[in-house]
């Protein structure tokens, strides 16, 4: 069965693999973006929409899909850290408006392992992504937003620490913690862990856990600065 899927965060990391994966899979895919670069691609099934996640009218550019898939993430630099914008807050809250006026169901959404202070996590890693705090914070107010709304069919992704390589397909998800002696996510394997959620009508109402273990050298102290250097 083919789909269309109404994608945020098209431009960035994670949304970027969504939507190949999307239009490698048949689907149709509108992305929309405050705005797109002239080095955003096309395909004859990709559709370009600027829209405001905070504050525009998501109606509009959601009329006609089948699922909305938000792949949406907020820049690590200190000014957003410290004061992060409502991006996953008040982003969700209109989504959710929007999918009610339009009648779409399905929703599936990135949050993280990290906005459960219960998760099984390394106390170095605790220590050191501290500064993301008010970050994972929010996304823990976005799942409590999204579990009251039994009209919406949501799935809210709880990837472990994100890593950029190829896609494997041989992740674990479990609903209780991350899986056992895994820590790292691949945005290429979360990509199409949502998609597979959208397509099979997975985890409706669930936030699953996901991670796949890694080689030692991508689960160490030295890794995560090398990877936080940029702030």
């Amino acid at each position: 069965m083919t789909h269309s899927i109404l994608l945020f965060g098209a431009s960035g990391d994670t949304g970027g693999h969504a939507m190949d994966q999307a239009l490698d899979r048949g689907w149709s895919v509108r992305a929309a973006e405050p705005s797109f670069s002239e080095k955003f691609p096309s395909h004859e099934r990709l559709e370009t929409r600027e829209a405001d996640l905070i504050e525009g009218d998501l109606a509009e550019v959601m009329d006609g899909v089948d699922a909305v898939v938000s792949a949406v993430g907020l820049p690590r630099d200190p000014q957003t850290l410290i004061n992060p914008p409502p991006l996953y807050t008040e982003g969700a809250v209109n989504i959710i408006s929007a999918m009610r006026k339009t009648g779409v169901k399905r929703f599936v959404t990135i949050s993280a392992a990290f906005a459960d202070p219960d998760a099984t996590v390394p106390l170095w890693f605790k220590a050191a992504t501290a500064p993301l705090d008010r970050i994972f914070r929010q996304m823990a107010e976005m799942e409590r937003v999204l579990r009251v709304c039994e009209d919406i069919e949501w799935t809210a992704m709880r990837p472990g620490w994100l890593l950029s390589r190829e896609r494997t397909g041989d992740f674990e998800v479990s609903l209780d913690d991350l899986p056992a002696g895994k820590l790292r996510t691949r945005r290429a394997d979360l990509a199409q862990f949502m998609l597979d959620c959208v397509a099979e009508e997975k985890h409706v109402h669930e936030r699953p856990f996901i991670a796949r273990k890694e080689s030692i050298t991508l689960e160490t102290p030295p890794a995560l600065i090398e990877e936080l250097l940029p702030f």
